[in-house]
């Protein structure tokens, strides 16, 4: 079989597709479940966060508010963006927007501090591979990309290619929170150089097929 045989095919199931969103709903929600709990690792683990994580890291510390308020306010605030861009939203870009930041907070909440390096190596880790798996199914399951995501596909569907565009987003979203105080570490780079080829592979594994087409999946980790 062809790469582009194996390749999935997506689109974004609309609001009133009953019964696609009966059998895809549940995997989006695990999936977003996964990965608050990941995100949520990775800051407990305290070597180093995604670009956008440290930025959200950075805003909550300045601010004085909890990290997932702002994965939640800066979410919303990028929704905006996608109006002139004619970006299409779906269900599951709703539930990434309140969701996953929530979430998070529940799991810094319950998960105590983390001082031996052992051991917050092990969480970070696994926190990586739990967003990979999360993104694999939320993106998988076709009801819509998250706030990032979409803001980053809309730009590159005009033309730009999708390696510069997540590449600049990312670095503003890294060095805005750097500067505001988030942190940046070993585990900024496992993220960056492991998120790529993991969500790929896990994508290619949850992912539920539909109409020919649609959006490439590659774009999401600009492969």
């Amino acid at each position: 079989m062809t790469d582009a045989a194996r390749r999935p095919d997506f689109r974004v199931i609309g609001f009133t597709d009953l019964p696609e969103l009966r059998r895809r709903l549940p995997r989006v929600i695990v999936g977003l479940i996964c990965l608050g709990t990941g995100i949520g690792l990775t800051v407990r683990a305290r070597l180093g966060l995604s670009p956008w994580d440290v930025l959200h890291q950075g805003l909550a510390e300045r601010l004085g508010v909890n990290f997932g308020f702002v994965v939640i306010g800066l979410g919303l605030l990028i929704l905006l963006l996608w109006i002139p861009l004619r970006q299409r939203p779906g269900v599951g870009t709703v539930l990434n927007t309140l969701g996953v930041g929530l979430i998070a907070d529940l799991v810094l909440e319950v998960t105590p501090r983390l001082d031996s390096l052992a051991t917050r190596g092990a969480v970070m880790l696994f926190g990586v591979v739990i967003v990979a798996v999360g993104v694999g199914l939320y993106i998988g399951a076709g009801l819509g990309p998250g706030p990032r995501d979409g803001l980053m596909t809309s730009i590159a569907a005009r033309g730009h290619p999708v390696w510069i565009v997540r590449t600049g987003l990312e670095l503003s979203a890294l060095a805005a929170g750097w500067a505001l105080g988030g942190t940046v570490g070993v585990g900024t780079v496992v993220f960056a150089v492991g998120i790529g080829p993991l969500g790929h592979w896990f994508l290619n594994r949850f992912h539920l097929g539909v109409d020919p087409g649609d959006p490439d999946p590659d774009a999401t980790f600009g492969e």
